[in-house]
């Protein structure tokens, strides 16, 4: 199996994981302030799919041979250059600008984004996801250290939950 296939089966995997672990819970669950942060599994969700926007336009620009076409961040009027030199601030603007969303249209646009992200992943040849320095906009960084970051990030805030799960009482039999 090469490194691309091996990736695509980890996202895979980690999307039917999340949505097993959504399936189960209920809507109040879902929307309810985890302690000891104010954040919800929801807002989890909500944060996941803003900074996965990032990796999408990644991967799309280099599927379709352009720069990588960035949305603003809440309260950004124009997208800016691709720096997340300033997480904290940009995590507080995702949480303030999207917190009232319905639960309905965050898991409507997490799923269709994490979905279109594979979907860019599996269109882009092996030896363009590893090539190192071949996209200016990327650094040193090659596609696959993006499909990994994004990955890598999806796991971290699976285990946050699973944690405020289980420490709630919340937490039935899941797979993890």
């Amino acid at each position: 199996m090469n490194e691309k296939q091996h990736m695509l089966i980890k996202l895979r995997d980690e999307v039917n994981r999340w949505e097993t672990l959504l399936a189960d819970l209920s809507e109040a669950q879902i929307t309810a302030p985890q302690v000891p942060s104010e954040w919800s599994i929801k807002d989890e969700i909500v944060h996941l799919w803003a900074w996965q926007r990032r990796s999408i336009a990644r991967l799309d620009a280099a599927l379709h041979d352009h720069e990588p076409q960035y949305l603003p961040w809440p309260g950004e009027p124009v997208a800016g250059a691709d720096t997340e030199d300033d997480t904290d601030r940009i995590n507080a603007r995702i949480y303030a600008a999207w917190r009232e969303r319905p639960w309905a249209d965050v898991h409507r646009d997490w799923r269709t984004g994490f979905l279109h992200f594979i979907e860019l992943g599996e269109a882009l040849p092996e030896p363009d996801l590893l090539a190192q320095g071949q996209y200016p906009w990327l650094g040193d960084y090659t596609l696959l250290f993006i499909m990994h970051s994004s990955y890598a990030h999806h796991d971290e805030h699976f285990g946050h939950v699973l944690a405020w799960l289980w420490q709630s009482g919340n937490m039935r039999l899941v797979a993890a």
